[in-house]
This record gives structure tokens, sequence and C-alpha cells, in this order.
């Protein structure tokens, strides 16, 4: 079973993707394939984007965690 990429690691690669997906565009020839890579545009941005949002959850946790282990020190002294 394969271990999980780094997050920088896949929005490069889902950056590149999108960088594919402009040249798909400009070399469409009729609407439907501009419209396909519009749609799998929108999408690759939204899972570059939920991707970034995970990380600054996992950071506001982090810190919240932080915040409670503080406050249980102070209450056990």
């Amino acid at each position: 079973m394969e271990k999980h990429k780094p997050s920088e690691q896949i929005i490069q690669d889902l950056d590149n993707m999108l960088s594919k997906l402009n040249a798909m565009e400009i070399i469409a020839s009729n609407e439907f394939q501009k419209n396909s890579v519009q749609v799998m545009r929108s999408l690759v941005e939204g899972q570059i984007h939920s991707i970034k949002e995970f990380d600054h959850l996992k950071k506001a946790l982090d810190l919240m965690m932080l915040q409670i282990f503080d406050v249980q020190n102070k209450v056990k002294n």
C-alpha cells in the first residue's frame, strides 16, 4: 500500500494538471471540448482549495490542542 503524498506534492501535481488543461482549452476545436475543460479546471481548482483549507484546519487543531494542554497544566498546578 502506498503512502500518501505530502500536500505540497499533491498541489504541485494539480498545478501541472491545470497547465495541461490550459493547453487543452487552447487547442479545443468545439464548444463541447471547451466546456469540458472548464468543468475539469473547476474540479482541479476546487481540489487545490480543499487541500489548502485542510492544511489550515490541521494547523488550527494543533494550536487548539496546545491551548488545551496549557489550560490542563495550569489547572493541575
